[in-house]
């Protein structure tokens, strides 16, 4: 897929935010911070919830920071900030978390936008 120049600026721009807040929480989760205990076993998942949360967000910051597997970072990234929307919503309440996951999603979304033509060659890649 061909992108100009500002598009390209303004993808890298989008993946490499993206990919510093997911990045930025696992400190967190790994290292047993009370908050994120706190979240994960309110959510009943604790500690597994809590480590698989923080190697599926490693991983998907990672594929964000390399242009041929952004779009699927991208998604992946769509689909936990959905899953941590819908946490906040039914169990944990509203606060600055909910309001980062909303954030972090619709610049996920942008990013999949933008690279949408690209969709069809993860499906039909021959």
């Amino acid at each position: 897929m061909k992108y100009s120049k500002k598009q390209k600026i303004i993808l890298w721009i989008l993946q490499i935010t993206v990919s510093i807040i997911l990045l930025q929480t696992l400190f967190f989760k790994f290292r047993g911070a009370e908050e994120s205990i706190q979240i994960f076993s309110a959510l009943g998942i604790e500690p597994w919830g809590r480590i698989l949360t923080g190697i599926l967000e490693l991983t998907t910051g990672i594929l964000l920071l390399s242009w041929r597997l952004s779009l699927i970072g991208a998604i992946i990234s769509a689909i936990i900030m959905i899953g941590a929307i819908i946490s906040h919503v039914l169990v944990l309440g509203i606060n600055d978390l909910f309001y980062l996951a909303i954030g972090t999603l619709m610049l996920s979304l942008i990013i999949i936008y933008i690279r949408r033509k690209e969709i069809s060659n993860l499906l039909h890649p021959l």
